[in-house]
């Protein structure tokens, strides 16, 4: 594959255009041309507009453009940070960002107009609160039997052209450069200036067991697709696509060792990987914030139910091979409906390659007996043994085995149960990898050394983390398990924080996160007026709605300030006292009888057809939506505000875009 440019120079022509000169020798120039948002590629030896100004920051990638209601913006990568060296390739992570604005009238950072300055502060949001990874002579969107599978077609190419198309973060941003590479046949010259981003995690670490040196390195990818946060993004798309959705890959690396005894540290004996992947419930269900701890749960039953299940499984056995869904969901209480309908589908459809095996992880393991979770392992083992694992001896240049299928696992965020499920198969995994390479007996396992054990818990645990970071907004719960091997007291009360942090960020912050994602992703394609997107900036909701907040904060003020109050007379202070009280029980139950209309819903694609959906299927139950019913010729139905201030073409697109499309 050939390699992106590691280092460009930034000159500024001007209102004429920028142009980006690579460290690279006789390596083509890049400018985009201001007036016309045109990318061009000049020869190296072109020179300098001498009216053209150098910039002193340092650039290590352009990972875009975005189009907002005002101008175009470059997004330019100006910082990174070494996150490791896989197989003699550097691998980064992106820690700065800079943004450069087309428009020569428009600043990127002093906007002429709020609607533009809040869209670009969602994209420095997004670019900022996000994990970022790439490499840029390594591709890190596709796991190692993928590389080695199409490493003859792969000759001559750059990254983007190999690149998985699903952990592609920035494929949108990088679209017009993409369509420039096709229509002017120059692949080769703007393909060194298309640099892949992924959002996901990657940690290596040197291993020592039994005398070998290896490395043991956990690689996530995190889809483009139905990309977004835990209540705004769940379930399944018209085009098969699940919200959550994480291929893991993890590498065990075998140093060589030379005949003294010691490792060589520049290669390597063996390579062996194995990929799990998980995501959301495949059929049409959401949840809906209404301030409760749980939301009502919503089971969805479209007529295209069957179909987009079906799509979905055939491309995982398309890309995989065969299939074990490993379910976790409860198959009692608020959990139930999800499982049942994920059952109907998968019975139904009958999709060849695919078994569906359930495992009730909270019943199994209760009482801390986590243990028990290796009874999941007894359960599929005749699959592990037969899926096997990629493995390619080095030293040979020659393939020992592939694997030939995966387990996708999933509960209901696909996060806490799934990363220890996920951390056990591993584990089951690498000790077979060694006791197969023969660097253990196979009566031993990895927990017989400290030292690997530890290495390899921390690993799973940091990787489940950042995933429930991403989707959720907290660390994992249970990690105490995966760190530690052990359920603990002290890891109850972790979970409780770590619950209570969910709960206040999936109900009062996620929206305007959701917004970015829809942003940066392409969901959601600004129109090139700002004056038809203020209900950005806007709050459409009735004003006795926005009052009631306020009164209830005025009124606990005030029953404060009565207890500074002299006590001259105590009839006073309980009319005082009972008035506040009633006002502020008042307002508290009016937020809660109306609690979807306190919660940050996303503004740019709001979910409003899932909030009132009232067709076939099941709900939980149907809160927070004020009063209903009907008052002699008075009908009560709730405000569907989401949608006030839009364009009316742009509330049908968004209607017809609910219909075909279930959050």
């Amino acid at each position: 594959m050939l390699p992106t440019h590691n280092r460009l120079h930034l000159y500024t022509d001007g209102n004429e255009g920028y142009i980006f000169t690579p460290d690279a020798a006789e390596a083509q120039v890049l400018t985009i041309n201001r007036s016309s948002g045109d990318i061009i590629l000049n020869d190296w030896k072109a020179a300098i507009p001498s009216t053209a100004r150098r910039s002193g920051r340092s650039i290590y990638g352009i990972l875009g453009i975005i189009s907002l209601t005002l101008s175009d913006y470059i997004i330019l990568l100006t910082g990174r940070e070494l996150h490791g060296r896989l197989m003699g390739h550097e691998i980064y992570r992106a820690t700065k960002f800079d943004m450069l604005s087309i428009n020569p009238n428009v600043s990127a950072y002093n906007s002429p107009h709020p609607v533009e300055a809040h869209l670009l502060a969602l994209v420095r949001s997004h670019l900022e609160g996000g994990n970022f990874l790439f490499s840029y002579d390594w591709d890190l969107t596709r796991r190692l039997q993928s590389q080695w599978e199409s490493r003859n077609a792969d000759l001559g190419k750059a990254l983007w052209e190999v690149a998985d198309d699903r952990f592609f973060w920035n494929k949108f941003l990088q679209s017009r450069f993409i369509e420039t590479a096709y229509s002017k046949g120059n692949k080769e010259g703007i393909g060194a200036y298309i640099l892949p981003l992924v959002y996901g995690t990657f940690d290596l670490r040197p291993a020592f067991i039994n005398g070998r040196h290896m490395q043991l390195c956990l690689i996530s990818r995190r889809s483009r697709y139905r990309a977004g946060t835990r209540y705004f993004r769940r379930g399944i798309d018209e085009h098969g696509h699940v919200a959550n959705f994480n291929e893991t890959e993890q590498l065990l690396l075998v140093e060589k060792q030379a005949s003294s005894g010691a490792a060589s540290a520049d290669a390597f004996a063996a390579k062996l990987s194995f990929v799990q992947i998980r995501g959301s419930v495949p059929v049409f269900w959401a949840e809906v914030n209404t301030l409760r701890y749980k939301p009502d749960l919503q089971i969805m039953d479209l007529p295209d139910t069957a179909d987009a299940t079906r799509r979905h499984l055939q491309e995982q056995v398309s890309t995989y091979g065969e299939q074990v869904l490993v379910n976790l969901v409860n198959q009692k209480g608020y959990e139930r409906p999800v499982k049942d309908a994920y059952e109907r589908q998968v019975t139904q459809l009958r999709v060849p390659h695919v078994r569906y095996q359930y495992f009730d992880f909270h019943n199994e393991c209760k009482h801390m007996r986590w243990d028990r979770i290796s009874g999941l392992i007894d359960q599929i083992k005749d699959e592990l043994d037969q899926q096997g694992y990629f493995h390619f001896n080095a030293s040979q240049e020659t393939l020992v085995k592939s694997q030939t299928g995966i387990v996708r696992t999933n509960c209901m965020d696909n996060l806490d149960r799934t990363n220890v499920v996920q951390a056990t198969l591993a584990k089951w995994t690498v000790n077979k990898m060694l006791q197969d390479l023969g660097i253990i007996p196979e009566t031993a396992g990895i927990d017989d050394d400290e030292g690997f054990s530890k290495d390899f818990r921390e690993l799973w645990a940091d990787h489940g983390d950042a995933i429930s970071r991403a989707y959720a907004g907290s660390d994992a719960l249970k990690s105490d398990f995966t760190r530690t091997n052990k359920r603990t007291r002290k890891g109850l009360l972790q979970d409780g924080y770590k619950s209570i942090t969910r709960y206040l960020k999936n109900n009062y912050f996620d929206g305007v996160r959701q917004d970015a994602f829809d942003l940066m992703t392409g969901a959601y394609i600004p129109r090139k007026n700002p004056m038809s997107a203020l209900f950005l900036i806007t709050d459409p909701r009735p004003l006795v709605t926005r009052a009631m907040p306020l009164a209830a904060s005025f009124s606990l003020f005030m029953i404060a300030a009565g207890l500074t109050l002299p006590r001259s007379s105590d009839y006073a202070l309980v009319y005082y006292f009972l008035f506040w009280f009633v006002l502020l029980s008042l307002c508290l139950g009016f937020i809660l009888v109306h609690g979807v209309d306190y919660v940050s819903w996303p503004r740019l694609m709001p979910p409003t057809k899932i909030i009132y959906y009232n067709g076939p299927g099941y709900r939980s139950g149907n809160h927070g939506k004020g009063f209903q019913g009907k008052i002699g010729f008075w009908k009560l139905q709730p405000a569907k505000w989401l949608t006030r201030g839009r364009p009316k073409k742009e509330e049908i697109e968004l209607d017809v875009a609910a219909k075909k499309r279930v959050d």
